[in-house]
């Protein structure tokens, strides 16, 4: 989950605002997003403002990584949250994890495609 800086606690609520800055996510998209995606329903107060949780934000987090970089459509991205919560799949390794922790085919595979790039990129 994204780290803020703002000096309040973890689990603290964030306005739209907040959360939009720390993501990089603009709020008339995390407004959208809440008509599309009916399990993101942060808490409003009075007139309107929106007061987002840990979990809203890890959803709002799930949510983009879908449709910016796994390239879901808005349906496809709901289809996908709707069954990651029947059954979840198994989360994808650390971005940090170790490559004594990936499959021993792995490395060999992706210092092939990196050789290929770098020569499709010299041409």
């Amino acid at each position: 989950m994204t780290e803020f800086d703002d000096g309040k606690e973890r689990g603290a609520l964030r306005t739209i605002g907040e959360v939009s800055q720390a993501l990089g996510i603009k709020p008339h998209v995390l407004r959208y997003w809440e008509q599309q995606f009916p399990m993101l329903q942060p808490l409003k107060r009075s007139g309107g403002r929106r007061y987002y949780r840990a979990g809203d934000i890890a959803l709002v987090e799930r949510i983009d990584r879908l449709v910016n970089r796994e390239g879901y459509t808005l349906k496809g991205a709901l289809a996908a949250l709707k069954g990651t919560e029947a059954s979840p799949k198994p989360e994808s390794p650390p971005q940090n994890a170790r490559t004594s922790d990936l499959p021993a085919d792995v490395l060999p595979r992706l210092k092939a495609i990196r050789e290929k790039l770098a020569s499709a990129l010299s041409v």
